[in-house]
């Protein structure tokens, strides 16, 4: 008898237990904020989250107002959609609100690899020293030229000026993560290659290998950052990660030339704090997907919308042609490629304003905070509300600011001078007459800002500014509309690449 009681109680507790950690339990409390908990079991709202996380945040938006808790794959999202409440999250102590909990959760499950304690301030420091500043500059002089070594290293005056076909997106991505790559992770040795040309041509080869393996991940990563990757997709994901681990491991990054600070830096710091030699490859393709998996896309999306509206098209490109005659250079028949620097970069605001106003049309991230302790959450209205400890707390700006069109007449036109004045001055936004400290955050916001975000921004514009300087270009099909963008991919939204674009070289007779 007492044998069944025990098994009795044992089984209930089971259940019990099984249903709270389903969500069955979970009430709102009075201060807390509307409470959507969906149909489904743990499950919650996840399937029409993934399917369409902008339309399902307006609709929980439409009916529960700007602040609302929703249950979302076993862990409960707190979304903040009011920018004017956006400071108080991204200025929380991180004693309270966390962003690293979710940040670590995901780099272990995409990339394999663990952060130790000083992660965070390893690549902060890092970053602040390589990808700001004097060292921006120097990063920004190994991309030209990784930039002079893939896109303009066959430009010959004497041949015809004949058209090329590619596809856009494949082109820019391409590209754009060769650079990258090659200027951060290094170059052929010519010693070993046996002359600079041949080094040259493998880092060429070798980069373009990359990239296609690259792709694959990159497919595959927003279901496996969702961890709902069938067996066979899981299987490759896997093949996939040891590859880029080999390609990245200490023993062959260190054989190249050219390694750039942040990469050799960072590496050092994590041997000295004792991260052992197989993390450490982790950590490379982390780094490699944190810098290189959002310009290319961006950088297709920018070179689209200037190509489908000519007046920006020809105001950008005035506007480069302008600053390359300031600097002594011109495009023409027989003369060299040109070499752009990050002060000629630093003189275009409208290629600024285009840049930016891409951004604001494509990117969509999620901005997660975990919520270490009950928070008070007081809006901009003057509402209180309670976080409760263990939830996560969210901001789309997507939604909230950058389609607002209470903050951005005409928020699905694409107007490449949005933000700026005539004058050159980045120009003010307003809500209701208040001015807003938040109208874009495609790279985050306070503590979790994207500290490669200079970098990012200089690689995109060298890449515009080549391609505008050195290349006639066309769509093939200029009267296809843009497609809807999918904002579904991790980060930068992109689309299926459809689109192809004929160039040729445009020296000046």
């Amino acid at each position: 008898m007492v044998l069944w009681v025990v098994l009795l109680c044992t089984l209930v507790s089971s259940l019990l237990g099984g249903l709270y950690v389903l969500g069955v339990f979970r009430r709102q409390r009075p201060s807390e904020p509307p409470l959507d908990k969906g149909t489904i079991p743990w499950l919650g709202h996840l399937l029409e989250f993934r399917k369409d996380s902008s339309e399902f945040l307006k609709r929980m938006q439409s009916k529960h107002g700007d602040v609302f808790t929703v249950l979302i794959g076993g862990y409960y999202f707190t979304f903040v959609m009011d920018p004017f409440s956006f400071g108080t999250i991204v200025k929380e102590s991180r004693s309270k609100l966390d962003f690293t909990t979710s940040a670590t959760q995901l780099v272990v499950q995409v990339f394999g690899y663990k952060p130790i304690e000083a992660t965070h301030s390893i690549v902060h420091t890092s970053s602040i020293k390589h990808l700001m500043g004097d060292g921006l500059t120097v990063l920004t002089q190994a991309t030209m030229e990784s930039f002079r070594k893939l896109l303009l290293f066959n430009l010959s005056s004497g041949e015809k000026r004949v058209w090329q076909e590619e596809n856009l997106f494949h082109y820019c991505y391409n590209i754009v993560f060769r650079a990258g790559y090659l200027a951060l992770y290094g170059t052929e040795p010519s010693q070993g290659a046996g002359s600079q040309e041949k080094a040259e041509e493998q880092d060429r080869l070798h980069s373009n290998q990359l990239f296609q393996e690259f792709r694959k991940y990159d497919r595959l990563f927003p279901r496996l950052a969702y961890a709902v990757l069938p067996p066979k997709d899981k299987r490759e994901a896997e093949r996939l990660k040891r590859h880029f681990w080999n390609v990245l491991s200490v023993k062959n990054v260190w054989q190249k030339d050219n390694i750039s600070g942040w990469i050799s830096d960072q590496e050092k710091l994590l041997a000295e704090n004792g991260v052992p030699e197989y993390m450490r490859e982790r950590f490379m393709f982390m780094l490699l997907w944190a810098s290189q998996g959002n310009t290319g896309p961006t950088a297709f999306w920018l070179l689209l919308y200037l190509l489908k509206h000519p007046e920006a098209l020809k105001a950008v490109r005035d506007e480069v042609d302008k600053v390359l005659k300031e600097s002594g250079q011109e495009v023409k028949a027989g003369s060299p490629p040109v070499t752009v620097t990050r002060d000629m970069l630093n003189q275009t605001p409208l290629l600024d304003s285009a840049l930016e106003e891409t951004l604001r049309l494509v990117a969509a991230p999620i901005l997660i905070r975990a919520v270490l302790e009950d928070t008070s959450l007081r809006t901009s209205t003057g509402t209180e509300f309670t976080l409760r400890r263990g939830d996560r707390v969210a901001l789309f700006p997507y939604i909230s600011v950058q389609m607002n069109p209470e903050i951005h007449e005409e928020p699905h036109k694409f107007k490449y001078d949005r933000f700026v004045n005539p004058d050159g001055t980045r120009k003010d936004f307003y809500k209701n007459g208040k001015k807003l400290k938040f109208v874009s955050m495609p790279w985050g916001a306070g503590v979790s800002t994207c500290p490669g975000r200079f970098f990012a921004t200089a690689e995109m514009k060298l890449f515009v500014f080549l391609m505008l300087s050195h290349f006639d270009l066309e769509l093939v099909d200029g009267e296809e509309e843009i497609p809807a963008i999918d904002i579904s991919r991790w980060g930068f939204g992109t689309m299926q690449p459809v689109r192809d674009v004929r160039f040729r070289h445009r020296p000046r007779f």
